[in-house]
């Protein structure tokens, strides 16, 4: 009966693919409890979102609000917005990258995100 050892490592791939998947799905959920925040104007507009990308926060320096700056200040609070999302974007794979390490993934291989 040597022919059912190819059963067995088949059941071995199998539970480590569940492993695997129950890996992936801890992370994503883990993305929702990072926090990243981002600025601009040098700290006078500042935003906070999940690694996921969902804006949480928004901080603005009163000294801002002068009725002849509101160019600068949405123009402040868009490149705020951007450099949460980058700073989000860039956690995100840091955490991926730590994740398939620790699962002894090969080099190069993502995880859905």
């Amino acid at each position: 009966m040597g022919g059912l050892g190819g059963l067995g490592d088949m059941a071995k791939m199998m539970s480590a693919a569940r492993d695997m998947q129950g890996k992936v799905e801890e992370f994503q959920k883990s993305l929702e409890a990072i926090t990243v925040t981002g600025e601009a104007g040098a700290g006078l507009v500042r935003v906070t979102a999940t690694a996921k990308g969902e804006l949480t926060g928004l901080e603005i320096d009163p000294s801002i609000f002068v009725p002849s700056e509101k160019q600068v200040v949405e123009d402040l609070i868009l490149a705020a917005i951007k450099d949460v999302q980058a700073r989000a974007t860039e956690r995100t794979q840091s955490e991926a990258q730590r994740l398939a390490h620790e699962m002894g993934l090969p080099p190069g291989m993502e995880l859905p995100v």
